[in-house]
Protein backbone atom coordinates (compact mmCIF):
# COMPACT_ATOMS: atom_id res chain seq x y z
CA UNK A 1 0.00 0.00 0.00
CA UNK A 2 1.19 3.83 -0.99
CA UNK A 3 2.38 5.73 1.84
CA UNK A 4 0.88 9.46 2.26
CA UNK A 5 2.80 11.90 1.04
CA UNK A 6 4.42 14.22 3.85
CA UNK A 7 4.73 17.97 3.44
CA UNK A 8 7.41 19.86 4.92
CA UNK A 9 7.51 23.60 5.75
CA UNK A 10 10.95 24.89 6.27
CA UNK A 11 11.01 27.84 8.63
CA UNK A 12 14.48 29.52 7.48
CA UNK A 13 16.52 31.40 10.74
CA UNK A 14 19.27 32.58 8.27
CA UNK A 15 20.85 30.99 4.76
CA UNK A 16 22.85 27.99 7.46
CA UNK A 17 19.90 27.14 10.50
CA UNK A 18 16.39 26.10 9.51
CA UNK A 19 13.29 24.68 11.60
CA UNK A 20 11.46 21.69 9.82
CA UNK A 21 7.59 21.34 10.40
CA UNK A 22 5.70 18.52 8.82
CA UNK A 23 2.03 19.50 7.96
CA UNK A 24 -0.67 17.71 6.93
CA UNK A 25 -2.81 20.64 4.70
CA UNK A 26 -2.98 24.35 3.86
CA UNK A 27 -6.09 25.35 5.54
CA UNK A 28 -6.13 29.28 3.86
CA UNK A 29 -3.72 30.76 1.64
CA UNK A 30 -4.85 34.75 1.06
CA UNK A 31 -3.39 37.53 -0.65
CA UNK A 32 -4.21 40.28 1.16
CA UNK A 33 -3.50 44.09 -0.23
CA UNK A 34 -1.21 44.24 3.12
CA UNK A 35 0.41 40.67 3.43
CA UNK A 36 0.52 37.39 2.13
CA UNK A 37 -1.81 34.76 4.62
CA UNK A 38 -1.20 30.85 4.93
CA UNK A 39 -2.61 29.01 7.83
CA UNK A 40 -1.07 25.03 7.51
CA UNK A 41 -2.72 22.36 9.70
CA UNK A 42 0.74 20.93 11.00
CA UNK A 43 0.95 17.76 12.89
CA UNK A 44 3.20 18.50 16.07
CA UNK A 45 1.65 22.17 16.68
CA UNK A 46 -1.50 22.19 15.23
CA UNK A 47 -2.95 25.02 12.78
CA UNK A 48 0.07 27.34 12.52
CA UNK A 49 0.22 31.21 10.88
CA UNK A 50 2.70 32.34 8.60
CA UNK A 51 2.40 36.15 7.40
CA UNK A 52 5.05 37.21 4.35
CA UNK A 53 6.71 33.78 3.96
CA UNK A 54 7.85 34.58 7.89
CA UNK A 55 5.98 31.83 10.91
CA UNK A 56 3.78 33.74 13.55
CA UNK A 57 2.05 31.45 15.74
CA UNK A 58 1.12 27.77 16.81
CA UNK A 59 -1.81 26.45 17.82
CA UNK A 60 -0.33 23.97 20.15
CA UNK A 61 2.00 26.33 21.85
CA UNK A 62 1.02 30.16 21.34
CA UNK A 63 -0.66 30.60 24.95
CA UNK A 64 3.16 30.69 26.21
CA UNK A 65 3.84 33.67 23.85
CA UNK A 66 0.43 35.54 24.08
CA UNK A 67 0.21 35.43 28.26
CA UNK A 68 3.93 36.56 28.17
CA UNK A 69 3.24 39.10 26.24
CA UNK A 70 0.05 40.02 28.07
CA UNK A 71 0.35 39.33 31.62
CA UNK A 72 3.13 40.63 33.20
CA UNK A 73 2.12 44.08 32.59
CA UNK A 74 -1.56 43.90 33.46
CA UNK A 75 -0.64 42.04 36.98
CA UNK A 76 1.94 44.58 37.48
CA UNK A 77 -0.62 47.56 36.93
CA UNK A 78 -2.53 48.52 39.71
CA UNK A 79 -5.71 48.05 37.93
CA UNK A 80 -5.75 48.63 34.32
CA UNK A 81 -9.08 49.59 32.42
CA UNK A 82 -7.82 50.88 29.07
CA UNK A 83 -6.13 48.58 26.87
CA UNK A 84 -4.47 49.44 23.62
CA UNK A 85 -3.51 46.51 21.01
CA UNK A 86 -1.34 47.14 17.96
CA UNK A 87 -1.82 44.20 15.65
CA UNK A 88 -2.00 40.63 17.19
CA UNK A 89 -4.14 39.70 14.49
CA UNK A 90 -4.70 36.20 15.60
CA UNK A 91 -6.77 38.04 18.14
CA UNK A 92 -4.81 35.74 21.38
CA UNK A 93 -3.81 38.88 22.74
CA UNK A 94 -7.02 40.56 22.54
CA UNK A 95 -8.19 37.08 24.26
CA UNK A 96 -5.63 37.61 26.99
CA UNK A 97 -6.42 41.32 28.08
CA UNK A 98 -10.02 40.43 28.15
CA UNK A 99 -9.74 38.01 30.99
CA UNK A 100 -9.01 41.17 33.52
CA UNK A 101 -12.66 41.86 35.15
CA UNK A 102 -11.42 45.60 35.11
CA UNK A 103 -10.87 46.33 31.73
CA UNK A 104 -13.42 48.56 30.28
CA UNK A 105 -11.93 48.81 26.98
CA UNK A 106 -9.62 47.31 24.81
CA UNK A 107 -8.57 48.79 21.37
CA UNK A 108 -7.37 46.88 18.98
CA UNK A 109 -5.46 48.00 15.89
CA UNK A 110 -4.55 45.78 12.62
CA UNK A 111 -3.76 47.10 9.02
CA UNK A 112 -5.05 44.29 7.68
CA UNK A 113 -9.20 43.44 7.61
CA UNK A 114 -8.01 39.84 5.59
CA UNK A 115 -6.27 38.98 8.03
CA UNK A 116 -8.48 39.81 11.09
CA UNK A 117 -11.31 37.44 9.02
CA UNK A 118 -8.91 34.33 8.38
CA UNK A 119 -8.47 34.38 12.35
CA UNK A 120 -12.07 34.61 12.95
CA UNK A 121 -12.76 31.76 10.71
CA UNK A 122 -9.99 29.55 10.86
CA UNK A 123 -8.14 30.08 14.13
CA UNK A 124 -11.09 29.97 16.86
CA UNK A 125 -8.92 28.73 19.40
CA UNK A 126 -6.91 31.61 19.06
CA UNK A 127 -9.24 34.25 19.52
CA UNK A 128 -11.81 32.07 21.53
CA UNK A 129 -14.23 34.85 20.85
CA UNK A 130 -12.93 37.82 21.26
CA UNK A 131 -13.55 39.76 18.67
CA UNK A 132 -17.43 39.29 20.13
CA UNK A 133 -17.00 41.22 23.47
CA UNK A 134 -18.71 44.40 23.93
CA UNK A 135 -15.71 45.91 25.33
CA UNK A 136 -13.69 46.01 22.13
CA UNK A 137 -13.26 48.42 19.39
CA UNK A 138 -11.41 47.36 16.12
CA UNK A 139 -10.33 49.80 13.91
CA UNK A 140 -8.27 48.29 10.65
CA UNK A 141 -5.77 51.17 10.22
CA UNK A 142 -1.83 51.77 10.63
CA UNK A 143 -1.25 51.36 14.32
CA UNK A 144 1.51 54.84 14.09
CA UNK A 145 -1.54 56.82 12.44
CA UNK A 146 -4.02 55.60 14.88
CA UNK A 147 -1.85 56.27 17.90
CA UNK A 148 -0.72 59.80 16.11
CA UNK A 149 -4.65 61.45 16.28
CA UNK A 150 -5.65 59.28 19.01
CA UNK A 151 -7.02 61.67 21.90
CA UNK A 152 -7.65 58.90 24.38
CA UNK A 153 -4.66 57.86 27.09
CA UNK A 154 -4.45 54.64 27.59
CA UNK A 155 -3.01 52.01 30.85
CA UNK A 156 -1.62 49.52 28.87
CA UNK A 157 -0.35 49.55 25.03
CA UNK A 158 0.43 46.08 23.60
CA UNK A 159 2.70 45.73 20.39
CA UNK A 160 1.93 43.01 19.01
CA UNK A 161 3.50 43.24 15.41
CA UNK A 162 5.18 41.40 13.01
CA UNK A 163 9.17 41.40 12.67
CA UNK A 164 10.34 44.97 11.18
CA UNK A 165 10.94 43.35 7.70
CA UNK A 166 12.42 44.75 4.78
CA UNK A 167 9.51 46.30 2.72
CA UNK A 168 6.99 45.15 5.38
CA UNK A 169 3.75 46.97 7.10
CA UNK A 170 5.63 47.54 10.83
CA UNK A 171 9.13 48.73 10.90
CA UNK A 172 7.88 52.12 11.41
CA UNK A 173 6.59 51.11 14.86
CA UNK A 174 9.91 50.05 16.08
CA UNK A 175 11.36 53.53 15.98
CA UNK A 176 12.30 56.12 18.73
CA UNK A 177 10.03 58.55 17.81
CA UNK A 178 6.99 56.49 17.73
CA UNK A 179 7.94 55.63 21.11
CA UNK A 180 7.88 59.08 22.20
CA UNK A 181 4.11 59.16 20.86
CA UNK A 182 3.36 56.38 22.75
CA UNK A 183 4.58 57.58 25.94
CA UNK A 184 2.30 60.67 25.61
CA UNK A 185 -0.40 58.38 25.63
CA UNK A 186 -0.52 56.67 28.59
CA UNK A 187 -1.73 57.54 31.80
CA UNK A 188 -0.07 58.14 34.92
CA UNK A 189 0.87 54.43 35.51
CA UNK A 190 0.87 53.27 32.37
CA UNK A 191 2.55 50.35 30.82
CA UNK A 192 4.04 49.53 27.40
CA UNK A 193 4.88 46.30 26.48
CA UNK A 194 6.79 45.27 23.07
CA UNK A 195 7.28 42.00 21.18
CA UNK A 196 11.08 42.15 20.50
CA UNK A 197 12.01 39.59 18.69
CA UNK A 198 14.86 36.76 18.83
CA UNK A 199 16.90 36.39 21.82
CA UNK A 200 19.30 33.79 21.23
CA UNK A 201 23.17 33.85 21.63
CA UNK A 202 23.42 34.08 17.37
CA UNK A 203 20.41 36.83 16.90
CA UNK A 204 19.41 38.97 19.20
CA UNK A 205 20.28 42.37 17.74
CA UNK A 206 16.78 43.78 16.67
CA UNK A 207 16.03 42.75 20.31
CA UNK A 208 19.14 44.79 21.79
CA UNK A 209 18.17 47.75 19.92
CA UNK A 210 14.77 47.92 20.61
CA UNK A 211 15.72 47.71 24.28
CA UNK A 212 18.24 50.49 23.76
CA UNK A 213 15.79 52.70 22.25
CA UNK A 214 13.09 52.57 24.70
CA UNK A 215 15.91 53.05 27.76
CA UNK A 216 16.22 56.80 25.37
CA UNK A 217 11.97 57.19 25.92
CA UNK A 218 11.68 55.87 29.18
CA UNK A 219 13.16 55.69 32.68
CA UNK A 220 12.45 52.22 33.35
CA UNK A 221 12.87 49.84 30.87
CA UNK A 222 12.47 45.79 31.74
CA UNK A 223 13.52 43.31 29.12
CA UNK A 224 12.56 39.60 29.73
CA UNK A 225 12.65 36.48 27.84
CA UNK A 226 10.94 33.21 27.19
CA UNK A 227 11.47 29.92 25.20
CA UNK A 228 8.99 29.37 22.32
CA UNK A 229 9.25 25.66 21.35
CA UNK A 230 7.51 26.30 17.43
CA UNK A 231 10.21 28.67 17.19
CA UNK A 232 13.18 26.49 18.58
CA UNK A 233 14.42 30.10 20.12
CA UNK A 234 13.96 32.28 23.11
CA UNK A 235 12.14 35.07 22.63
CA UNK A 236 12.40 38.30 23.53
CA UNK A 237 9.51 41.18 25.06
CA UNK A 238 10.42 44.76 26.47
CA UNK A 239 8.53 45.94 29.23
CA UNK A 240 8.82 50.47 29.73
CA UNK A 241 7.39 52.68 31.74
CA UNK A 242 7.35 55.99 33.32
CA UNK A 243 6.30 55.20 36.77
CA UNK A 244 7.94 51.68 38.44
CA UNK A 245 6.64 52.10 41.63
CA UNK A 246 3.62 49.93 41.31
CA UNK A 247 6.29 46.98 39.92
CA UNK A 248 7.81 45.79 42.74
CA UNK A 249 5.43 43.43 44.51
CA UNK A 250 6.18 39.85 45.66
CA UNK A 251 5.57 36.65 43.95
CA UNK A 252 2.58 36.02 46.90
CA UNK A 253 0.79 39.30 45.57
CA UNK A 254 1.79 38.34 41.95
CA UNK A 255 -0.44 35.20 42.90
CA UNK A 256 -3.06 36.81 44.59
CA UNK A 257 -4.11 39.32 41.46
CA UNK A 258 -4.38 36.58 39.51
CA UNK A 259 -6.59 34.72 41.50
CA UNK A 260 -8.53 38.19 41.75
CA UNK A 261 -8.54 40.05 38.78
CA UNK A 262 -8.60 36.82 35.91
CA UNK A 263 -11.49 35.03 34.53
CA UNK A 264 -10.16 31.74 33.16
CA UNK A 265 -7.26 29.68 34.08
CA UNK A 266 -3.62 30.56 32.89
CA UNK A 267 -1.46 27.43 31.12
CA UNK A 268 1.77 29.31 31.47
CA UNK A 269 2.24 32.47 33.52
CA UNK A 270 2.29 32.57 37.78
CA UNK A 271 4.57 34.19 39.93
CA UNK A 272 7.28 31.68 39.57
CA UNK A 273 7.13 32.50 35.47
CA UNK A 274 6.97 36.18 36.26
CA UNK A 275 10.10 35.92 37.97
CA UNK A 276 11.92 33.45 35.55
CA UNK A 277 10.91 35.55 32.98
CA UNK A 278 12.63 38.94 34.18
CA UNK A 279 16.11 36.80 35.10
CA UNK A 280 18.11 36.75 31.67
CA UNK A 281 21.08 35.20 30.95
CA UNK A 282 24.24 36.87 31.17
CA UNK A 283 25.00 36.82 27.45
CA UNK A 284 21.71 38.54 26.93
CA UNK A 285 22.56 41.10 29.56
CA UNK A 286 25.68 41.99 28.58
CA UNK A 287 24.52 41.97 25.08
CA UNK A 288 21.85 44.68 26.40
CA UNK A 289 24.69 46.83 28.49
CA UNK A 290 26.87 46.86 24.61
CA UNK A 291 23.94 47.78 21.98
CA UNK A 292 24.44 51.59 21.32
CA UNK A 293 22.08 51.74 18.32
CA UNK A 294 18.70 53.51 18.18
CA UNK A 295 16.31 53.07 16.08
CA UNK A 296 15.41 56.22 14.51
CA UNK A 297 12.72 56.98 12.14
CA UNK A 298 15.42 58.14 9.43
CA UNK A 299 17.21 54.95 10.46
CA UNK A 300 14.74 51.95 10.65
CA UNK A 301 15.10 48.87 11.75
CA UNK A 302 14.55 46.36 9.04
CA UNK A 303 15.40 42.86 9.22
CA UNK A 304 15.85 40.03 5.94
CA UNK A 305 15.02 36.35 6.70
CA UNK A 306 15.33 33.78 4.30
CA UNK A 307 11.83 32.81 5.57
CA UNK A 308 9.26 29.75 4.98
CA UNK A 309 9.53 27.43 2.46
CA UNK A 310 7.27 24.18 1.17
CA UNK A 311 8.38 21.24 -0.41
CA UNK A 312 7.02 17.49 0.00
CA UNK A 313 8.77 14.75 0.02
CA UNK A 314 7.40 10.42 0.35
CA UNK A 315 8.63 8.64 3.50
Amino acid sequence: MEKAQTHWLDDYFNNYEVHKHAFKDVVCQVQSSIQKIIIVNTYNYGRCLILDNEFQSAEMDEFIYHEALVHPSLILHPGAESVLILGGGEGATLREALRYKSVKKAVMVDIDKEMIACSQKYLPSFHAGAFDDNRVELVIEDGRKYVERAQDRFDVVVIDVNDPLEGGSSYMLFTMEFYQVIADKLKANGILIVHSGAASVSENDAFTSICNTLSNVFPHVFPYVTYIPSYALPWGFTMATHNPSNLDISGDEIDARIHSRLIGNLRFYDSITHHALFNLPKYLRTDIQRQKRIIRDKYPLTEHYPGISTESTSP
